[in-house]
This record gives structure tokens, C-alpha cells and sequence, in this order.
């Protein structure tokens, strides 16, 4: 090369990106050693060239490092990218390569040396008309050509839609109402994956994209914020109910034929239901509770004889097995309760309307009538389809009141109870164990969380008795006529010894430490017996409503019933059984997970009261590590101690941390001076 030429080259550690948004321009000065060549730029810098650096070489005509700039704005007019797409079609039809001399010409009728150097530039340039071999450029397929074209628009419609969003996403931060488009909601989902899952979210890059644009961590609590600033999640979302497979919203197949049953419900297949609708029935409930599927009557007969009537809601009337609303009820499985509200296993305005046994409405039920023997145990029962017509909403606290009232007028109730507490005895003498430890209720009302202790209460205590007796009624029925029905079954506990439980105070701690001991329950297809309920035999079929066990339950004493054969066989009955197991135990996971949330962000929100606890036991002892029960809330919470403790001691606790998005909470135990002065 001769001094003067001017070249394009590349500095070590460009790459072909950098080249194509920054071109170097330079003149050749002089040779260096034998192969490299030293050239001065626009602003007179040298550079130490090897040929493999110089991309390009302008011949024909030679510069000064001060003429660069003027060359640049001399072939600015011709650099139209659009120009390539005519000469693309001549050559294509020619099917010839060309030179950027050549292109030149054809291009500008001219092949001075700053056009050609504009013919390669565009062609260098191009990604769609034209791909390099060696020094020429040949034209693509036209096949190629119009792929490449839909991708490029495809491309430009994607930066255009994410500009967008973008935007609007700023908007929405600055707390702009915004109308999000169709084309955002699958960034906003992975966003939305991304903070529930976290690392291990499948497609997280849109949300890293999105995170990384707006600069904000790449971190799982960055995208749940981001979500909040949004304001498409609230700052108590529920992530343990996104992080499950449970549906939240019913299909819109599922409703429709809600409203179809509820516009025209399916023939009635007990048409010889037992009209009991002369009886007074108590449904009680929370009063909060909007699925009622559970009412109790008693029957004073001639012989001076009671028969108990345990009438349960029967949600079989309106669904047939294998339809929408089975099928629907069968992937659900139960019905989710939490601190914010109910996900309910069938649509509300079926579960809470004409499956419910709603006050003051002729309803359909399956009817339990059980008359005890002297001791407690049954002495006579039988099964019906019925009809009945609850007399009394009532709460546990009404019951309550009205027994320890011993209202006149009520005859009925304290007659139930009073069967309730026989049966509890019975029970007892057959061996049941009882567990009394505080449970607690937590709800949510407009971000105020209200937690409740609920009371082991004569009508709490009597609604469970009777509930029990329609399940170990149900399971005699099931077993006397050998049906696969889901019975309930618990093995016999090892418990401490009477020595060992005697150490421990009365109570919770004693109760806590039988609670340890306690074995799960199994559902199978055959009867056993149920150690803590002090039952041979039981199944549930109190709460059909919301539990598909009961509710397969029911179709198959229904059918047995009425003489026709059972909807599900043996195995059929198997495979539902373990088929709603697993999301069963989702639910309940998700429904502790939930409450333990709400727990922790009721004590955040507390933080400077002092609470009243009782150690129950250790967890970890030597790490100092225990479980405490807070008395006032019924709440047991893990806590390190800073000194040893004695099992049933009772001690102040207060706060120092709490972080109910990680589940981390720490307590510090007060001394009778600084208890005093937090109180004051």
C-alpha cells in the first residue's frame, strides 16, 4: 500500500457488532517491520495495523488524515439502504455476484472511489439481500429474502411492543391508570412466575429484561415489588396459593352449567326422599360461614325413645358423576380456606345457594337417624334421601348462650347436647383420644387481621360429637354392605407412658406432648379401626360440599340406597381416592402457609406488645431451641431461649424481628422490670 490510502480497519478486540455501529477510518503512513503498516486517523492518533485488520482499502485516489471527515459527509447521500433491494432484483434474475466496484456502477452509475466505498459499506451493512463470499456479494434466494423480511418486521414489532411496554409500565409506577395490552400480559406473567418461583421459573428472561431496563435487582422480591408498584399485586399477595396447581376461577364451561342447574335442574333420582321437614333443624356454623351442608334435629318418639337426626346437604342433587361439575369438584378436591376469603370446590351461587341447607328453604339432604343406647353407643340407625327445612341459623356462640341459658323453648338442643356429651363419654370408654390444644382463627376484613381464639365450647364440642356419629355410621352402613367407600382409618399411637404424661402439666404441654405421638390417618377403600376417635369403622360424609371424599362418599350410599348399582367400582373408588390425596394435602399446606403468613404480619404489625406464653416443648434442645404456645392468640411460634427453661413455664415474650414474606421471626423473653416497663 502506498502512503495515503486510506482504509478501513479493526483494532484488536472489535467485534463484527462494533465494526458495524462505529467504523475506524484511517490513512496509511508507513510500513512497520514486515508485515504491519501504522496509519493515523481523523484526529491524527497512529495505529499499528496487521493486514488481517483492514477491512477494506480505498484505491484509485489517495488522502490526508484531515480530508476523513469531508470523505464521510461526501458518501453520506449515498447510503440508503433501500437502494439494495433494485439491484438485488436485477442480479437475482442475472444470478451473479458482484465487486463494490460493480455495485457501485450499478447502484451510481459511478465508480469513483468514495461511491465504491459506499457500494461495500451497504453491502457490508445489509443482512437481508445479500450474503459475502470471499470479496464479492451474491444475492440471497427470494425465499430467503421474504423470511428474512417477516422476521425483520417481526423483530421491529417486538422492539416496538416492548417500548410500549415499557411505557407503560413507567405509568403505572407513577401511579398513571394504565390499559395494559394483549401483547404485555406474557412479560407481566413471567414477571409474575419469576416472583413465585424464583431461580426456579421457567422463561425467566422477559421478567430479567423487564427488571434489568427499569434497573432493579434481578432477584425474585424485586419482581414481586415491581408487581405491587403496578399495582397488579397487592403487598400481601398470596404466593403460597400462586405457588400450588389450585385453581382459583372457575372455567367458563364450569359456570355455565352452573347456571344451567340452577335454571333447570337435572331430574331428582331419590324422587321417595323422606319428608322430615316437620322436624326443627339447627344449622350452626362461624358466622362467617356461607356453605352450610350440616343441620341437627331430634326426634322424640312414642316409646320415649330419641332418635338423632344428622341431616347433611346433598350436593349430588344437582351434579351426576363424570359431568362438568364432578369433574371440576374432583380436580379441586376441597375447598380452600384462608384469612382472606374461601376457593371454593363448586361455584358459589350452586355451593352456597341450593346445596347449602340455607334457613327457611325446603332442602335436599342425606339424613343420618340414630338412636344411642343408655352408654352412647348406636343402637339403631338408618340412612335416608331426605327433605328438611332448617328452623335456626345459628352461631357457636348462640348455642352456647342458649344451653347455658336453658332455654325452655329449646328443648330439642339441650336434648342433642346432652347426647353429644354420652357420646363423648362413650367414645372415651372405647379408647378415643382427645386433644385439646388452643386453636385460633385468623381473618382478614379490609387489611385489619383479626385473630380469634376459638374455645373448646359445649356447641362446638356437640356439633363435632354428632358429626363423628354420621361417620361412624356411614362406615357400618359401607361395611355391613360391603361398599368401596373412602374410609378413614388411624393406627394405634405409642404414647408416653402414664408416668412420663403425669410429669407433664395438665393442659396444652401434656396435650402437645400426645400430639407428637399421633400417627397420621389413611384413606383406603377398607374399613379399620380409628385410634383417636375410638371408632372400628369411619368415613366422612359431613361436608360433601366441600370435600370430594365425602361427596363420593354420598353418590355411592345414595346408589346403594336406592338399589342400582354403584357409580364407581372397587378400583375406580381407589384411584379417586388417591387422586384427590395429593392436591387434598396441597391445600392444606397452602391453607397453614397462609395463616402462618397472616400470623407473622399480625405480630409485625404488634410489635411492641408483650405476650403471655407457655413453653410446650423443645424442638431443638440443644440449640436452645423451643415451641411456644402465645396464650392470647393460640398461636405456637419456635423461639431460642437464652437460658434454661422448664416444660409448662410461662414467660413474657416481645418482637425484635419479623419478616413474614421470609417467614423469619425472632422473640426475646422480658424480665419482670423490663415486662413492666414495655407495659407502661
Amino acid at each position: 500500500m502506498e502512503k495515503g490510502t486510506l482504509v478501513e480497519f479493526r483494532l484488536q478486540g472489535d467485534s463484527a457488532a462494533d465494526k458495524s455501529r462505529q467504523r475506524r477510518l484511517a490513512v496509511v503512513d508507513r510500513p512497520e517491520g514486515k508485515k504491519h503498516w501504522v496509519v493515523l486517523d481523523e484526529r491524527g492518533q497512529a495505529h499499528t495495523l496487521h493486514p488481517r485488520q483492514i477491512t477494506y482499502m480505498v484505491t484509485g485516489q489517495t488522502y490526508k488524515p484531515t480530508e476523513i471527515a469531508q470523505f464521510w459527509q461526501e458518501i453520506q447521500p449515498y447510503l440508503d439502504p433501500a437502494s439494495l433491494e433494485v439491484a438485488w432484483e436485477i442480479l437475482i434474475e442475472e444470478g451473479e455476484s458482484v465487486d463494490p466496484a460493480a455495485m457501485a456502477l450499478l447502484l451510481f452509475s459511478d465508480q469513483r472511489p468514495a461511491l465504491c466505498y459506499a457500494a461495500y459499506y451497504l453491502l457490508s451493512e445489509d443482512r437481508l439481500y445479500f450474503k459475502q463470499k470471499g470479496d464479492r456479494y451474491e444475492p440471497r434466494p427470494a425465499a430467503q429474502v421474504a423470511e428474512l423480511k417477516h422476521q425483520s418486521d417481526l423483530e421491529a414489532q417486538r422492539l416496538l411492543e416492548w417500548q410500549g411496554f415499557l411505557t407503560r409500565v413507567q405509568q403505572a409506577i407513577q401511579g398513571e391508570q394504565v390499559e395494559w395490552q394483549c401483547s404485555d400480559r406474557p412479560r407481566l406473567e413471567a414477571l409474575e412466575k419469576f416472583a413465585v418461583f424464583g431461580d426456579e421459573a421457567n422463561h425467566r428472561g422477559p421478567a430479567l429484561e423487564t427488571l434489568i431496563a427499569l434497573g432493579r435487582p434481578e432477584t425474585a422480591q424485586a419482581a414481586f415489588q415491581l408487581l405491587v408498584d403496578l399495582q397488579l399485586w397487592n403487598p400481601h399477595e398470596n404466593v403460597f396459593l400462586r405457588r400450588s396447581q389450585i385453581p382459583t376461577q372457575f372455567s367458563s364451561r364450569v359456570v355455565d352449567m352452573a347456571q344451567r342447574r340452577l335454571i333447570s335442574p337435572p331430574p331428582d333420582p331419590d324422587c321417595e326422599r323422606l319428608d322430615l321437614t316437620h322436624l326443627k333443624v339447627y344449622t350452626v356454623d362461624d358466622e362467617s360461614t356461607r356453605e352450610i351442608d350440616d343441620g341437627l334435629s331430634i326426634e322424640f318418639l312414642p316409646d320415649g325413645q330419641q332418635r338423632l337426626w344428622i341431616h347433611i346437604a346433598d350436593p349430588t342433587r344437582w351434579l351426576c358423576p363424570g359431568d362438568e361439575l364432578d369433574l371440576e369438584a374432583r380436580r379441586r378436591c376441597t375447598t380452600l380456606y384462608l384469612p382472606t376469603g374461601m376457593v371454593p370446590m363448586f361455584p358459589s351461587e350452586l355451593a352456597t345457594g341450593p346445596m347449602s341447607l340455607n334457613q327457611g328453604n325446603v332442602c335436599t339432604a342425606l339424613s343420618f337417624g340414630v338412636i344411642l343406647d343408655s352408654d352412647g353407643a348406636v343402637a339403631d340407625y338408618q340412612i335416608r334421601a331426605s327433605l328438611v327445612k332448617p328452623t335456626y341459623r345459628l352461631t357457636y356462640n348462640d348455642v352456647d348462650e342458649m344451653l347455658e341459658l336453658g332455654i325452655a323453648a329449646e328443648p330439642e338442643l339441650e336434648a342433642i347436647a346432652q347426647s353429644a356429651q354420652r357420646r363423648s363419654r362413650w367414645r372415651q370408654s372405647q379408647g378415643a383420644i382427645s386433644i385439646h390444644m388452643p386453636e385460633s382463627s385468623i381473618k382478614v376484613e379490609e387489611d385489619e387481621i383479626i385473630i380469634s381464639v376459638l374455645d373448646d365450647s359445649m356447641a362446638r364440642t356437640m356439633v363435632a360429637e354428632m358429626m363423628i356419629l354420621a361417620g361412624e355410621v356411614a362406615g357400618r352402613y359401607g361395611e355391613a354392605h360391603q361398599l368401596p367407600l373412602p374410609f378413614r382409618g388411624q393406627s394405634q399411637p405409642e404414647l408416653p407412658s402414664e408416668e412420663e404424661l403425669l410429669k407433664l402439666q395438665p393442659g396444652p404441654v401434656r396435650d402437645c406432648a400426645i400430639r407428637r405421638c399421633m400417627p397420621r390417618s389413611e384413606v383406603s377403600i377398607t374399613p379399620s379401626r380409628h385410634a383417636s376417635l375410638g371408632l372400628d369403622t369411619y368415613t366422612q360424609v359431613t361436608s360433601p360440599i366441600r370435600r370430594y371424599a365425602d361427596l363420593l362418599a354420598h353418590f355411592q350410599l345414595k346408589a346403594h340406597l336406592r338399589g342400582e348399582p354403584l357409580p364407581f367400582s372397587v378400583e375406580a373408588t381407589q384411584e379417586l381416592i388417591q387422586a384427590v390425596s395429593n392436591p387434598t394435602y396441597e391445600a392444606t399446606l397452602v391453607e397453614r402457609q397462609t395463616n402462618r403468613y397472616w400470623s407473622l404480619e399480625y405480630l409485625r404489625r404488634h410489635s411492641t406488645e408483650v405476650w403471655h406464653a407457655l413453653m410446650l416443648r423443645w424442638l431443638r434442645e440443644h440449640e436452645n431451641l423451643g415451641l411456644v404456645l402465645i396464650e392470647d392468640l393460640g398461636l405456637e411460634m419456635a423461639m431460642r431461649f437464652s437460658r434454661p427453661v422448664e416444660l409448662g413455664e410461662r414467660i413474657a415474650i416481645k418482637v425484635t424481628y419479623v419478616d413474614p414474606r421470609q417467614d423469619i421471626i425472632q422473640f426475646t423473653e422480658l424480665t419482670r422490670s423490663l415486662e413492666q416497663a414495655a407495659l407502661n
